[in-house]
């Protein structure tokens, strides 16, 4: 269960105190999520969620993310809302941590997306970056191209021991993709979300209903955000590690839903199979690092990087962006 930081009542009445959201009637933990720790809170005056930010966060960055949020709010894009309390502050402290308090988002996220949820995700994702045009704040990628070589150094063995050979397939990928840093910086850049998950997304039936967690938004190439959905929303091999298949008709549903809001350029499509095989790169790495370092007994069990391998090796066969159907 991904609640690290326990709040009895005592604390909670306390908090809730500073606002103007009504008495409490409901107060529980939320299993999803691995970063923070999440509450769904309901009052007599509406549904919340309250999140305390725990350790691998940096506490730097929590007001580039509670004013992103506030930005696209501002601008009727579905996703929470931060609440200020009374002293008009969003950001506040709980349980020794930073905390902050949200709308709450009606929607489910599906475990099989379809087709029409790939075209409706592509669009809300094209009316994301729209939305962001004027948020001036920014925010590097932290886990960007520049980072994969320390997030590699050391792990050799470990990928080895998933699977024979793996090092040497990721040595190789490393070398290949080196160059997309540099691709990077000539694509029209802006705000991007960077896990943008099924799990991220919220439907009502098929239609597009909000995204949530903000907290590894930055500052990239806007076709970079489009790669990490082809990556997580393309493939059908949730939860495997072998057998896995890209859905051509997803992955040009994606785009199609993405253009029509935001017309890619032509260089941005031609450049979508290298930031594929580097948003691939990206979660295989931070996976492995998990996997390799996370205690046995953890509250939150890793996810398997071979997911990634396997994706990286559907990349590496691309002959372009085709064969993703844009």
């Amino acid at each position: 269960m991904a609640v690290y930081t326990q709040v009895d009542s005592a604390a909670l009445e306390a908090f809730l105190a500073e606002y103007e959201i009504g008495m409490p009637r409901s107060f529980k933990g939320i299993a999803e999520g691995v970063e923070n720790s999440n509450y769904y809170l309901e009052t007599d005056q509406g549904r919340f969620i309250l999140t305390l930010f725990e350790k691998r966060v940096d506490a730097a960055d929590l007001p580039y993310f509670v004013s992103l949020k506030q930005h696209l709010a501002a601008r009727g894009f579905p996703c929470p809302r931060p609440i200020p309390a009374r002293d008009r502050l969003a950001l506040r402290e709980l349980c020794g941590r930073p905390a902050v308090i949200v709308s709450f988002l009606d929607g489910l996220s599906p475990r099989q997306p379809s087709r029409t949820q790939c075209r409706e995700i592509g669009a809300g994702l094209a009316e994301m970056h729209l939305a962001l045009e004027d948020f001036s704040m920014t925010r590097p990628n932290s886990l960007g191209p520049a980072s994969f070589a320390g997030l590699w150094e050391g792990r050799a063995a470990s990928a080895d021991a998933l699977e024979a050979g793996l090092a040497a397939e990721i040595e190789a990928d490393l070398e290949d993709i080196a160059g997309a840093r540099t691709l990077s910086a000539h694509l029209p850049r802006g705000t991007i979300h960077a896990d943008l998950f099924p799990d991220n997304a919220f439907f009502l039936e098929e239609r597009f209903s909000g995204i949530i967690d903000f907290y590894f938004a930055c500052t990239d190439a806007l076709a970079y955000d489009l790669a990490i959905c082809l990556n997580a929303w393309g493939f059908d091999d949730i939860g495997r590690t072998s057998g896995l298949q890209f859905s051509y008709s997803h992955g040009a549903a994606l785009v199609s839903g993405y253009d029509a809001v935001r017309p890619l350029s032509k260089a941005e499509r031609e450049a979508l199979p290298l930031l594929c095989r580097t948003a691939a790169m990206r979660f295989f790495l931070t996976r492995l690092v998990d996997w390799s370092d996370t205690p046995a007994d953890a509250l939150v069990k890793p996810k398997n990087p071979l997911e990634y391998a396997q994706r990286l090796r559907f990349h590496r066969q691309a002959n372009g962006p085709a064969d993703y159907g844009a």
